[in-house]
């Protein structure tokens, strides 16, 4: 098992893009896997972010939406379970797809989902506003992946919070995935231009972790307690997974 190598001015790292195999069907390890990976590498908590309804969803589409929900979320219980009981922070977050183009969601909850089935079916313009009207941020992930299954690169300035920058799975040199440090680059032009903070997380589908995320020098109490780190730029470092 790799595990962190830990600054000691940023001694809290927290991997803020994961995803698990109840709800992604791109993954291949349990909630409960990843929050014990997780905290064996050394992290303080993790942001479970599975695939939302039009990703790559392992949850059958065709559900009422309470269904659609309870099924969506046993990937982050069963990861709070597990951390509640090893002493990892776990976040609930989820990947929003619009025809490729993603966006990471922090700060809302189960029981928003469950009260806001709209959230379904919005365009990025309503996703803004109603995830705002939440207290919630939107992050636009690997803005500038270039991938098969990715038509073309979309960028959303005026309905975006912040950007990842660093991705884990574009620059760890053990990343076997999307490979391609410009990517980053790319990002972090675009952040800059437009002012965004930015966010750095893996992109993890297993337990085979790449140790990228973000270092902070205080530990997070929730995932609004993130979204102020963020958005109030808080002395951070934003880790590619090869420190």
């Amino acid at each position: 098992m790799r595990k962190l190598t830990l600054d000691p001015e940023y001694p809290y790292v927290y991997e803020t893009h994961l995803h698990t195999c109840e709800a992604s069907a791109c993954a291949r390890s349990s909630g409960a896997d990843m929050a014990r990976a997780c905290k064996e590498a050394g992290y303080t908590g993790i942001i479970v972010t599975d695939h939302f309804v039009y990703g790559n969803t392992a949850v059958d589409r065709s559900l009422p939406w309470e269904n659609w929900v309870n099924a969506f979320c046993r990937g982050y219980e069963h990861a709070k379970q597990e951390g509640d009981r090893i002493g990892l922070s776990v976040f609930f977050g989820w990947e929003a797809c619009y025809r490729a183009t993603e966006f990471l969601i922090n700060g809302l909850s189960k029981e928003w989902l469950l009260a806001h089935p709209e959230i379904r079916d919005c365009t990025i313009e309503e996703q803004f506003a109603l995830v705002h009207e939440g207290g919630g941020m939107v992050v636009h992930c690997h803005p500038y992946r270039e991938e098969a299954y990715i038509p073309e690169v979309r960028l959303f300035p005026e309905y975006t919070d912040a950007v990842e920058t660093v991705n884990a799975t574009h620059v760890c040199t053990r990343s076997t995935s999307h490979n391609d440090p410009a990517f980053d680059e790319r990002a972090k032009t675009y952040a800059a231009e437009h002012d965004f903070p930015q966010t750095a997380g893996s992109d993890i589908h297993r337990v085979d972790l790449l140790l990228g995320g973000m270092a902070f020098k205080r530990p997070l109490k929730d995932s609004r307690d993130y979204i102020r780190a963020v958005m109030n730029r808080e002395p951070c470092k934003l880790l590619t997974g090869n420190e």
